[in-house]
């Protein structure tokens, strides 16, 4: 059954002002360019402001200043994208995961698992783990010895926990992320790599978001730790030891190497990369693609790399990139004549 509310409901329910008809009814959510009559859209980002005259939304998320001359109702917000998240929240549509256990799970002897924890077919839980009040653990999940679930977590699918891996509470994963999985930990000795045993686990913190196909390794003696509310994309790696501060964020197929620490209200574009031992400051942005190859002291945004270009073109610059020493020493030389 679709879910209707009016524009003063939502207003009210959210902290919202309304300017327009309070009364016209919502049932969904869409962007200003795909919606129709009985659709929210929002306007956070100005460049979209023209799509507010053709929009076929009856309710528009924004700031006062474009709200009036809006010619549609109006949901007045500081930030509208937050109030649009919080907004199609409503219209999201939730699977009920019904407490117990399913007669595929293969659970240790000593495994506790609340009453209230929903885990689901051909799930593999092992010795001495814990899943807490209200979980989720989906299908052909695997959660190895030494783990602990969380109250409120969500394994939706096919996810790893290997060993030694702790969730706090409202933990989300996507399928196919696997945590506790060996550190990348290698000695060479005569002429020959020796695996490092890794001995730590992975912490990871209240309401953090991992997702699909993301790989966190755990820690050689100390654990991988990511703090509260930290946000990964898919198919993300996050090396042995490292530590994320809370509420930072990392965007696709970033990576962090082993014992790197990322500071908190962090973002990390997609593909970027930091390199090992090195430490991020609180509220530093790396853009895409970048190489983050020393440690951070400053907030601020940062990049690294050089920008598109046609191929013919990046060509003579590559080429022009190996004669700027020469170049650098013959002008060095040239102000040194002058002088």
């Amino acid at each position: 059954m679709t879910a209707t509310f009016t524009a003063a409901g939502l207003a009210q329910r959210f902290g919202l002002d309304v300017m327009g008809d309070g009364e016209v009814a919502i049932e969904g959510v869409a962007t200003l360019a795909a919606a129709k009559p009985g659709q929210l859209g929002f306007l956070a980002n100005p460049r979209y402001r023209n799509q507010l005259a053709s929009t076929g939304a009856s309710v528009v998320v924004m700031r006062v200043d474009d709200a009036r001359e809006a010619p549609m109702t109006a949901l007045v917000a500081r930030d509208p994208y937050a109030a649009f998240a919080r907004i199609a929240t409503l219209f999201e549509p939730v699977a009920d995961q019904p407490a117990g256990i399913h007669e595929s799970a293969v659970i240790a002897a000593d495994a506790v698992i609340d009453s209230s924890a929903h885990i689901g077919p051909f799930v593999s839980i092992g010795a001495r783990s814990h899943v807490g009040a209200s979980a989720v653990i989906g299908p052909g999940c695997v959660i190895g010895d030494d783990c602990v679930v969380g109250a409120g977590c969500e394994l939706i699918a096919r996810v790893t926990l290997v060993t030694r891996v702790r969730l706090g509470q409202r933990v989300r994963i996507h399928p196919g992320a696997v945590l506790g999985a060996d550190g990348f930990g290698l000695a060479m000795d005569e002429g020959r790599w020796l695996k490092v045993p890794q001995l730590g686990g992975v912490v990871v913190g209240d309401d953090c978001e991992i997702g699909a196909n993301t790989c966190i390794d755990r820690g050689a003696l100390d654990d991988t730790v990511l703090e509260e509310d930290v946000r990964l994309d898919n198919q993300i790696q996050i090396g042995h030891n490292v530590r994320i501060g809370a509420h930072t964020a990392m965007a696709g197929c970033s990576a962090a190497a082993g014992s790197a620490k990322i500071g908190r209200y962090c973002l990390i574009g997609g593909g970027a990369g930091v390199l090992g031992h090195l430490e991020i400051c609180d509220q530093a942005v790396i853009t895409a693609m970048s190489l983050v190859t020393h440690s951070i002291r400053e907030p601020g945004e940062y990049s690294s790399g050089t920008p598109l270009m046609d191929n013919r073109s990046w060509r003579k610059s590559a080429a022009r990139f190996k004669q700027l020493d020469k170049l650098f020493r013959g002008m060095r030389g040239g102000d040194k004549e002058s002088s």
